[in-house]
């Protein structure tokens, strides 16, 4: 097994665009010849676009485009803005009369941070797509979905470290996958290498980390204390060049959530809206075993990466900073 970049997963093209000053932006990642896609959502409060259609027995069979944005529900938005990206170069499912793209995709919630009244919107949905093709953008820490992306808020959001947008890709023969997330998650990360917090609620006078589920514990006893801080999430995607049915790639999301509890602590929590969306465009043929455990392997080190790429931003600290 080898690492490799996004880029060498051919179909697929990513794109970001943000508005720093806010905190908040989106990630898009086009496959414009439409891909096999499943999802799954384990956390209790998501945002979601279009997931229905990815269930097993329904219709559709190939979207042309997942989203992964800030801004609560408000973000749902940037998905008009990418189907008019695509409906202008004629790409979607025909319906004889026209072709409407297929765009799937979760938001989470930043508006803690930066300006709670900036979301990405249609025309940052747009610029995404545009970047998507004109640029396609690997990069990570405070771009795109992970520009506002923020973790550990079980005390709030003045104990909340900065978290970010992260990638990582594998490939174990002719077989290729990899992980896009914006880490964005009530608990803390955790480093499986070393089973240590690496971002998480902090106590800025301290210096020091105070332990997610230390503190929840803590609540028992003092439920007027809490501070659910309700609005979390973390979002990713794999892609893949597997040959996947839909029923497959739901099944690769679902093993791909292994990473996101390997990596967050508590993870999938009531006030986390935990989803992860796979797409394959390929003709590799695998064990979809393998696959699935690949996929969780990619998103554990993808979120790794998006926390430590995060730069502080708004006076919420980051990783990089420490």
């Amino acid at each position: 097994m080898k690492q490799i970049s996004l880029k060498e997963i051919a179909g697929f093209s990513i794109g970001h665009d943000e508005n720093i000053q806010a905190a908040t932006g989106c990630t898009v990642i086009l496959c414009e010849s439409g891909a096999t896609a499943g999802v799954d959502v384990r956390g209790g409060a998501p945002g979601t676009r279009e997931t229905d259609l990815l269930q097993s027995g329904n219709l559709v069979d190939a979207v042309h485009g997942v989203f992964l944005s800030g801004g609560s529900a408000y973000g749902l938005d940037v998905g008009s803005g990418i189907m008019k990206f695509l409906e202008e170069r004629q790409i979607g499912f025909d319906v004889q009369v026209a072709k409407v793209p297929i765009v799937t995709g979760a938001v989470l919630f930043d508006l803690a941070i930066g300006s709670s009244e900036i979301r990405p919107d249609y025309l940052m949905g747009y610029r995404a797509a545009q970047h998507a093709q004109l640029v396609n953008q690997f990069v990570e820490g405070n771009i795109g979905a992970g520009t506002g992306a923020t973790v550990g808020k079980c005390l709030g959001p003045d104990h909340a470290m900065k978290g970010g947008l992260g990638i990582y890709a594998v490939q174990v023969g002719d077989l290729k996958i990899g992980a896009i997330v914006a880490v964005n998650c009530f608990g803390d990360v955790i480093d499986p290498t070393s089973n240590e917090i690496i971002a998480g609620v902090y106590d800025y006078q301290l210096e020091q980390y105070l332990n997610s589920e230390k503190q929840l514990l803590n609540q028992i006893e003092n439920e007027s204390n809490t501070n659910r801080f309700q609005g979390n999430t973390a979002i990713g995607t794999i892609i893949t060049n597997a040959k996947l049915t839909k029923s497959q790639a739901n099944k690769v999301a679902s093993m791909a959530h292994d990473g996101f509890a390997r990596t967050m602590r508590p993870s999938h929590t009531m006030v986390d809206g935990d989803t992860i969306f796979a797409m394959s465009c390929g003709d590799v043929e695998a064990d979809l075993n393998i696959v699935g455990m690949l996929a969780a392997s990619v998103i554990e080190t993808a979120v790794i990466n998006g926390v430590k790429k995060a730069q502080t931003l708004d006076a919420v600290i980051g990783y990089a900073s420490m």
